[in-house]
């Protein structure tokens, strides 16, 4: 995504690619010239791929309609999984890892997007230094594997640097997402997945960025400078603290009465 006003989709969703392009099953758009040449058939209503950004992939949906509103006319898929990704016929889903650190509001919403098809990908592992947050009981809720980096003398459990890396190669991972996470990525796990880490920053960086600036800190941080905007940054990482190449900005106002955990609110919403 790029800097704007409107945050769009690191991985995107075939359901959208669906809904906005138009399905070439149906008569009615199928020869059209300006429908997009990255959809194509497989077989005449059984199955509709797209060429997405991050390669072929495959995706069907019950129900659905196309831009001009006519009925999809792909298989359908059982009644509970109207307008769902059926996981086990797609292919090119990516496997993401999500670090976090706390509470976990970025990592719920990001599984929650995932689970409704709104991000082109599943949440495979969650990694954390703290292994009684808030984040780590939703994932174990939601059987998802919790992973604790790093190692330490409070936690002897975690995993060194290389042996996380071997771990996620293990799960396949394609990206790794730093939801709240607050400990420096080190050097061998930034070579290791080069443009491949991703942060969420609650402000618009470089403003409110660096070492100590995270959750309320931020928020805090913003009121009392008076800055009249705020809103989430998503970056890749590197070796230091928020000052990878920017890749989406979402800008929202601040308003006199704002308190940090209304405007936190008002962040997290984008």
């Amino acid at each position: 995504a790029i800097i704007s006003r409107s945050l769009k989709p690191i991985i995107p969703s075939p359901d959208a690619l669906h809904l906005q392009n138009g399905c070439r099953t149906t008569p009615a758009i199928r020869n059209r010239s300006n429908a997009s040449s990255s959809i194509t058939i497989k077989r005449a209503n059984v199955k509709c791929v797209w060429r997405s950004p991050t390669g072929l992939t495959r995706y069907r949906v019950r129900g659905a309609t196309n831009s001009n509103g006519i009925p999809c006319k792909c298989k359908s898929l059982p009644k509970d999984q109207t307008g769902v990704p059926a996981k086990e016929n797609v292919e090119g889903r990516k496997k993401l890892a999500v670090f976090v650190s706390g509470g976990g509001s970025n990592f719920r919403a990001l599984h929650q997007a995932a689970v409704d098809g709104q991000i082109y990908g599943d949440i495979a592992v969650l990694v954390t230094d703290k292994p009684s947050c808030r984040a780590s009981d939703y994932a174990r809720e939601n059987s998802i594997p919790v992973i604790i980096f790093p190692k330490s003398m409070t936690e002897p459990s975690g995993l060194s640097s290389m042996d996380l890396i071997t771990t996620l190669r293990r799960f396949e991972i394609d990206f790794l997402l730093l939801a709240g996470y607050l400990k420096l990525i080190p050097v061998e796990l930034v070579q290791a997945f080069s443009r491949s880490i991703l942060n969420i920053h609650p402000s618009l960086l470089p403003s409110f960025g660096g070492k100590g600036y995270y959750g309320m800190k931020v928020h805090s941080a913003v009121i009392a400078s008076g800055a009249r905007f705020s809103g989430p940054t998503i970056h890749f990482v590197d070796e230091k603290y928020d000052t990878g190449k920017i890749l989406a900005q979402r800008v929202v106002p601040v308003l006199a009465n704002d308190t940090a955990d209304v405007l936190a609110a008002r962040v997290l919403q984008e």
